[in-house]
């Protein structure tokens, strides 16, 4: 039996498994780059391993240094996770090779299967060698690896070459592989849902399907929305997408946790991959199927057999993925220090604790928050309500965005298609049409508490304070009263029923509304809202040049467009130079045409946001 456990990964999915190993008593071992030296997975385990550098390329993709911790810490098994090595066959031969358990499918059914070129070739499926006009669109997929990352639409045939050379150095950054395929795109356009089947095999020649996943809402080809099981499928879809599965298992003679995933359109199944390890939605099937999915790994893995059929399923499940992200600004990814997280009545996998920084190296995922109902409109609206609550305090993150998803109407009645951004971002974007009213009044409030008007008290009447807040991107003046009697409100039929620094209490129109409140520097929260305290005498305004080019995100610059020097001719929407930030490549363009006149970047220059990249000097026709 297991006795001691490494989790080759970082972030929530190491925590998660260093639960469930609490749980069967396992003793656990993290490793960690230098940048998650006080990270919460490393806090997590009971021993912790360095791994010497920051970038996944220096750690967690160095399969030789993970193993060598593994032996070091007295590990007997070494779990990968999701992600950066858990579908590589050379780190699971290298797992065995020394002694220890893989918490995985054999090496020869990775090989089979993590590459999605010889996947496909195995299901009876080719990707496209040559590509023409009429092939388009296509997409061109990493080999290796998921998550969204070297994908990229290509829609014109002379844009082919520069995507592919794309997809491969964010593959190669990602998994430390760069091959990449292109196949015939099967987008959101034509109608298409992303459904997945959960299998689980163990030695003896059992293999489960744990019913159908949905995971149609995407951005960058990267889940945001997960669901199981799948809704409104047709029963003989189901059946075919399950017999699929199994097919696909047996094939390779697969043992743990693997996935299947389709394209359904036009009614009718297309295979895409089979991930070979635990998926980010898990959680969803351990819901509905009252299972614990990395326990039944670890069982496989020590050899024993599964029962003979799976349990039932039960009711409905919702997973959302909150990204430290900013959708309204091309899905940024946003830094800083996670001052709070909480999301009461759901299900919470997180690799973050309160006061930790969410940093430049790493996926922005902060936390998937996860509903079960009896149906799927509870679940929806359970999970809707919790996030809507939640205090997430600290960068931009998805989370009204995932509320409003939730509660659209094309969402909530299942007809969704992996097109669901692209035709709603703009409204799921918007500015809320009614933001909280009283939030500013309360933040000025609570900032106002213990203040005295002067050193002591007259008979005059006190003079209004005035605050100012930016609050859902625009600007809010309150106005509020020192009285004998405490704080009081500038603002007629709102009464102040109690005030402190970190309680406010209101009431108007007969309603009380109570604001747990929170500030750190001029970002402060009044109940859910967050908003900006804003100084009584702006300072200027720094001054940039027009057309000035500045980075959107911290990160660091990988590519300068070939050739670019200053004094070059540029197009509007031309691209300069790219960016990588939290594992992602991140393509920054020209604003107008006209004349690169300053150019600021170079490959492996580190910048933080708002950095200025590069000039370009319009045209005078489009000034």
């Amino acid at each position: 039996m297991i006795s001691s456990l490494l989790v080759a990964n970082r972030g929530e999915i190491a925590c998660r498994v260093f639960r469930t190993c609490a749980e069967l008593g396992i003793r656990t071992v993290a490793v960690h780059s230098d940048a998650d030296e006080n990270a919460l997975h490393t806090r997590a385990a009971d021993t912790a391993v360095r791994l010497p550098g920051v970038t996944p390329a220096e750690t967690y993709l160095r399969g030789d240094l993970i193993v060598k911790a593994a032996v070091a810490a007295g590990a007997d098994a070494v779990h990968p996770g999701y992600g950066f090595l858990a579908e590589n066959a050379g780190f699971a031969r290298a797992v065995l090779d020394a002694g220890l358990v893989w918490i995985g499918p054999p090496p020869r059914a990775i090989e089979a299967m993590a590459s999605k070129t010889r996947a496909k070739e195995l299901m009876g499926v080719r990707p496209l060698r040559e590509v023409t006009e009429a092939d388009l669109p296509v997409l061109v997929k990493a080999a290796a690896g998921g998550g969204g990352r070297g994908m990229r639409i290509v829609r014109r045939l002379k844009d082919l070459d520069a995507e592919l050379a794309a997809a491969r150095a964010e593959a190669l950054s990602a998994f430390g592989d760069g091959e990449v395929f292109v196949e015939p795109y099967l987008g959101g356009e034509a109608g298409g849902r992303h459904v997945e089947v959960q299998v689980l095999a163990d030695t003896h020649g059992t293999v489960w399907t744990l019913g159908t996943r949905d995971c149609s809402l995407q951005r960058r080809h990267q889940k945001v929305v997960e669901e199981a099981p799948a809704p409104g499928l047709p029963a003989d879809t189901e059946r075919e997408l399950r017999e699929l599965a199994v097919q696909a298992a047996r094939a390779v003679d697969y043992s743990g946790a693997g996935t299947v995933e389709f394209l359904v359109a036009d009614g009718r199944a297309h295979f895409l991959e089979m991930n070979t390890r635990l998926q980010v939605e898990h959680p969803v099937t351990e819901a509905v199927f009252g299972v614990d999915l990395v326990a039944l790994q670890i069982r496989v893995a020590e050899g024993h057999a599964l029962d003979a059929e799976p349990p039932a399923a039960r009711g409905h499940a919702v997973e959302a993925r909150l990204y430290a992200e900013d959708p309204a600004r091309d899905w940024a990814p946003q830094t800083g220090t996670l001052h709070r997280l909480s999301v009461p009545g759901v299900r919470l996998d997180t690799g973050y604790g309160d006061g930790d920084a969410i940093g430049v190296h790493y996926d922005p995922l902060i936390a998937k928050a996860v509903a079960h109902a009896p149906t799927r409109a509870e679940a929806l609206r359970k999970l809707a309500g919790a996030l809507e609550r939640a205090a997430v305090h600290g960068p931009v993150t998805n989370r009204d965005l995932l509320v409003r998803s939730l509660r659209h109407e094309e969402f909530a009645s299942g007809r969704m298609d992996t097109g669901f951004y692209d035709r709603h971002l703009a409204e799921l974007t918007a500015p809320a049409p009614d933001p909280d009213p009283y939030a500013p009044l309360a933040a000025a409030l609570a900032d106002a508490h213990g203040r005295s008007r002067f050193g002591g008290w007259r008979n005059v009447p006190s003079q209004p304070q005035v605050k100012r807040y930016l609050m859902a991107g625009e600007e809010h003046e309150v106005r509020y009263r020192h009285t004998r009697a405490g704080l009081a409100a500038d603002a007629v039929g709102v009464r102040v029923v109690h005030a402190d620094a970190c309680l406010v209490v209101l009431e108007a129109g007969g309603i009380r509304r109570r604001y747990e409140i929170a500030r750190y520097g001029e970002r402060v929260y009044a109940g859910p809202t967050a908003l900006t305290a804003l100084p009584r005498f702006p300072d200027p305004v720094a001054q940039r040049l027009p057309g000035s080019l500045l980075a959107p995100m911290p990160g660091t610059v990988v590519r300068v467009a070939d050739g670019l020097a200053v004094g070059d001719a540029v197009r509007a929407g031309q691209p300069l130079l790219w960016l990588e930030a939290m594992k992602m490549e991140h393509k920054i363009s020209a604003p107008v045409t006209g004349t690169l006149s300053a150019l600021h970047a170079a490959p492996g220059r580190q910048v933080e946001v708002g950095a200025l990249l590069a000039v370009v000097e319009a045209t005078r026709e489009d000034q």
